[in-house]
């Protein structure tokens, strides 16, 4: 499908392939930060970038709600998130918006942008769509709702409940499985029997599709459609985005250990930010020009706010307890 026929303007092109972009840029800079020991950890989502731009801006950006993955980081940043809260999050400073620091990287929430937080256990956050779904539904709230976990996580019991509930009530939720192929060190095939995860939505009576995560027009057609479905009273629907993760699964993991070289480059050869690029400059809506300085903006922007996140104060040791135990019982 065409950028065109997917309905897209060309304001919002450009602004998804610079989203897009800063997702990567940050992404990269921060696997350069851990590798020169600066910061202790990160998780990515580089090959992942249209899955999650495309389904991103099929949402109304300005009120509804974003439950995401710990791979999100371009969900997060088409919510609203900047890079300098990305590199305070990475650094642990006290001025993350996140948890202040408390939490590890890729954790987001933030309650400005409706980000809502998310926990280290896998997919507890689509039970939590699910109650937002109902809380709206019950206040007559015209909202939609973005949730989503990896193929690896759609295999644990939250995933079940949070989707068969809000399937029974029709509430607003938009499910999402981004499929990359691995979790952790396991391919989808030792996973699933299922030929197709988005198979799944027939036992829970609401619509499934599956889309190539590398094409951003079927994506955000695809997540247009059942945001629109969420928002008129339709229910929710589930999609599963097929891509490639193209780096081990955190900075702790050795992927060459369960997937060879060869397999990896032969993936990076379909980039999707490549792929999106050349995809706008054939339609006539970048030039080479534009795509230069929108480059030097952003990495502009990355450097700005890895020197402030890494100058910036580190939280109080007296402030550890904050937001744990109640602070007037104990003051």
């Amino acid at each position: 499908m065409t950028l065109k026929e997917a309905g897209l303007t060309e304001d919002k092109l450009i602004k998804m392939y610079e989203t897009m972009l800063m997702a990567r840029r940050l992404d990269e800079r921060m696997w350069l930060l851990n590798r020169s020991g600066k910061i202790p950890f990160t998780i990515s989502g580089q090959g992942q970038e249209t899955a999650q731009i495309g389904a991103a801006f099929a949402f109304d950006l300005e009120k509804d709600y974003a439950l995401p993955y710990y791979r999100d980081l371009a969900v997060v940043l088409a919510f609203g998130m900047t890079a300098k809260d990305i590199m305070l999050s990475a650094f642990a400073k006290a001025e993350d918006p996140n948890s202040g620091g408390r939490q590890m990287p890729a954790h987001f929430g933030q309650k400005s942008n409706r980000i809502v937080t998310q926990s280290s256990p896998v997919t507890t956050q689509f039970p939590h769509a699910a109650g937002i779904g109902l809380a709206a539904k019950m206040a007559g709230d015209d909202i939609a709702i973005y949730a989503s976990t990896g193929e690896g996580s759609s295999n644990q019991g939250d995933f079940h409940e949070g989707i068969n509930f809000a399937s029974v009530h029709k509430l607003p939720v938009v499910f999402v499985i981004h499929n990359n192929q691995y979790a952790i060190s396991v391919p989808a095939s030792k996973q699933y029997a299922a030929e197709k995860l988005s198979d799944r939505a027939l036992g829970y009576g609401i619509p499934g599709e599956r889309v190539d995560g590398s094409n951003m027009g079927e994506v955000y057609a695809a997540f247009k459609r059942a945001a629109d479905r969420a928002r008129n009273g339709e229910g929710p629907t589930l999609i599963e985005t097929v891509s490639y993760r193209f780096t081990p699964h955190s900075s702790d993991d050795d992927d060459s250990s369960y997937r060879s070289r060869e397999e990896v480059d032969e993936a990076k050869g379909k980039d999707p930010l490549k792929i999106f690029q050349t995809e706008l400059l054939e339609e006539g809506y970048l030039t080479e020009e534009k795509i230069a300085e929108i480059e030097k903006s952003i990495a502009k922007e990355v450097n700005e706010a890895t020197d402030y996140a890494e100058s910036a104060a580190y939280a109080e040791p007296e402030s550890s307890l904050l937001y744990v135990y109640d602070e007037e019982a104990n003051s």
